[in-house]
């Protein structure tokens, strides 16, 4: 039996919704306009918020600049003499080094900020391995510090920084204070997301 047509539409709800948007309309929805009548540059338009969508070009500039970081640390640590080191093997053999003093597990991970002790404890395993870390036991507990080897690379390391990296900062137009500032703006925003983590843990 064929119902009778009504004639009344139901709304489409969800993506269907969003589907029937007009595309000006949806773009405007998912890419707020920047002071000044701009979009910016961003990588996902969709989590821009008009509260703040300068935040959002910071976002994706912080993504772009920390994966540039993480391949700058494995070519320059190959150039170094190390071919075969991670990003993170590099961030922990130098945090090993720093200040020549005995670090624990917990100590690295606090420091680095990572959350995931076993990563750290593998780049351990891998750096004693190539004989660039040794370890220690006090009680229980293991404690570590770089062999010759791997304060040899380490200064390799800062030789290659100071020639491909330090000798060319300038060319950007920032000034050492300028680089401080931006510096400690990034460390209070690494606490930002940090508070922000948690308060998503706890919804």
């Amino acid at each position: 039996m064929t119902r009778p047509n009504t004639g009344s539409k139901v709304a489409p709800s969800g993506a269907a919704a969003a589907m029937s948007d007009s595309p000006t309309t949806r773009e405007d929805r998912v890419s707020p306009t920047l002071p000044g009548g701009g979009r910016g540059i961003v990588n996902s338009a969709h989590l821009v918020s008009t509260k703040s969508p300068e935040l959002s070009e910071f976002e994706f500039g912080l993504i772009i600049a920390a994966h540039g970081f993480q391949r700058w640390m494995t070519r320059c640590m190959a150039a170094a003499g190390i071919g075969d080191l991670g990003q993170l093997d590099v961030l922990v053999l130098h945090t090993v080094n720093h200040r020549a003093r005995l670090k624990k597990l917990a100590d690295i991970c606090f420091v680095l900020n990572i959350e995931d002790s076993h990563t750290v404890g593998y780049s351990l395993k891998k750096l004693q391995k190539a004989g660039l870390v040794s370890t220690a036991r006090k009680g229980k507990e293991a404690l570590y510090a770089t062999t010759p080897a791997g304060e040899t690379a380490c200064l390799a390391y800062r030789d290659v920084r100071e020639r491909c990296l330090i000798d060319s900062l300038h060319s950007l137009g920032l000034s050492n204070q300028e680089i401080g500032d931006l510096a400690q703006r990034l460390r209070a925003l690494s606490g930002l997301y940090d508070q922000a983590a948690r308060a998503a843990t706890s919804l």
